[in-house]
């Protein structure tokens, strides 16, 4: 991506976007009040996904992180169709601690959808590789909280790649060798949707936005003709195609981190009073049968 595109995908940000895949190629623009409404109303599935509520987070960027998730989790169950499923990937807490999980288990118990999945992201997982989130959150998972599923017709699959950090997200031999296991028997026409917390490509390395053995996975994947990938941890909204693969990162509902590059590292922005909500959200997801790809709709915290 050179620097023109950069900025054209940073002007996306907070802003209510749709993103349609059509032929490989993203079409994407911000939705207003007068253009005709590109998200499939005759959807297969629909899901949701929220991320980075940091709960327990205090701070001038965002003083009331949990009032924000709150207010993502109303702005959820007010959609016209109720979800198949909201996931969230990742960041649920800021420190780990059993009570802001609990906290994060009571806010999302109030979600009017078919089931609410997690992945975890690097606050997750503090100081104990990951074990108080699986407690809290890992029924049904293998090894260090990976799992798949499917739902009409397509390959759901969340991966870990938070634990064992050194700069880089990780996945491990483990996981890929489950993955290889997991995908065997699937026909290449079947939709993948992978969701990880940090993204599976190398969006910017020098601040740890990668994952160093994602390669290896999306190698696997090339003989799927519809493959797309969910990530948060860059609080930010940013869209990349790769042959038959599409990355989606999502914003967050905590606080905003600064563009690729832009400062010395991705601390906490504090934006100017009333402009905090423009750079939260929360992103709907469409699959209808037989189409190349999936919609993906992001809107703006409400």
């Amino acid at each position: 991506m050179n620097r023109r595109q950069l900025i054209k995908h940073g002007a996306w940000f907070g802003a209510a976007v749709a993103l349609a895949v059509a032929g490989g190629e993203v079409v994407s623009r911000v939705v207003d009040a007068d253009a005709p409404d590109p998200f499939p109303k005759d959807a297969t599935l629909r899901f949701v996904q929220v991320s980075d509520s940091h709960i327990g987070f205090t701070g001038p960027a965002n003083t009331d992180v949990a009032g924000s998730f709150h207010r993502a989790v109303k702005q959820v169950n007010a959609l016209k169709h109720r979800p198949d499923f909201v996931l969230h990937s990742g960041d649920l807490t800021h420190l780990a601690t059993p009570a802001q999980f609990d906290h994060v288990k009571q806010m999302t118990s109030e979600l009017k959808a078919g089931r609410v999945v997690f992945v975890p992201g690097e606050h997750d997982s503090i100081d104990d590789a990951g074990q108080k989130y699986r407690a809290a959150f890992g029924k049904g998972t293998v090894g260090d909280g990976w799992y798949s599923f499917d739902l009409q017709g397509v390959h759901f699959i969340g991966l870990v790649n938070t634990l064992n950090l050194k700069k880089l997200g990780h996945l491990g031999e483990d996981q890929i060798a489950w993955v290889q296991r997991d995908i065997a028997g699937l026909h290449s026409d079947t939709p993948i949707v992978v969701f990880s917390h940090i993204p599976l490509f190398a969006l910017y390395p020098a601040w740890g936005w990668g994952t160093d053995d994602a390669a290896r996975v999306l190698q696997m994947l090339a003989r799927f003709s519809s493959v797309t990938c969910l990530n948060g941890h860059i609080h930010q909204l940013f869209t990349k195609t790769e042959g038959n693969v599409t990355f989606h990162s999502a914003t967050t509902t905590a606080y905003p981190l600064p563009k690729p590059g832009q400062g010395p590292a991705p601390a906490p922005v504090t934006l100017p009073a009333g402009k905090l909500q423009d750079a939260l959200g929360i992103r709907e997801v469409g699959y209808v049968r037989g189409r190349a790809g999936l919609a993906v709709r992001d809107q703006k915290l409400a």
